[in-house]
């Protein structure tokens, strides 16, 4: 009986043990979100409006179509001219968002300068998708 009380516990031992390893290496939701909303505006700063709207949320798509999103970015962006310069503000992660189901979302802001706008805020808003990516659900510049 002492032996199987041993075998069940180094179980026991063992899988909060591979839990907290996994959780290490999957890191904060805030990293891996930042991460792939910098992918998303790497495309949005190189114009590739099509594909920004490819790497979007299911959220997003259901929300709008791809030529929609094409015919609203792409006169915004080219008003402002190239990104000069693009710093981290916050990320807030949250479960709940206004006209939103709840989920797993990370708020992203950045300060952000344009060539022909020195002051703004990116805001992104990032989700965990179906498909267990963070993908961008929401983008507005302030």
């Amino acid at each position: 009986m002492k032996l199987g009380a041993l075998v069940v516990s180094l179980c026991v031992a063992l899988l909060i043990g591979t839990s907290w390893a996994v959780a290490q290496t999957q890191g904060k939701p805030e990293e891996a979100a930042q991460k792939s909303a910098e992918t998303w505006l790497a495309l949005a700063d190189a114009g590739k409006y099509d594909a920004t709207w490819d790497e979007a949320s299911s959220f997003f798509k259901s929300a709008v179509s791809k030529d929609q999103w094409v015919a609203a970015i792409k006169p915004i962006r080219s008003a402002m001219g190239a990104v000069q310069a693009r710093k981290l503000a916050s990320a807030t992660f949250t479960k709940t968002l206004p006209g939103a189901p709840d989920g797993e979302y990370v708020v992203i802001k950045y300060d952000t300068s344009f060539e022909k706008k020195a002051s703004s805020i990116e805001t992104v808003t990032v989700t965990l998708d179906k498909d267990g990516k963070w993908r961008v659900a929401g983008y507005y510049i302030k």
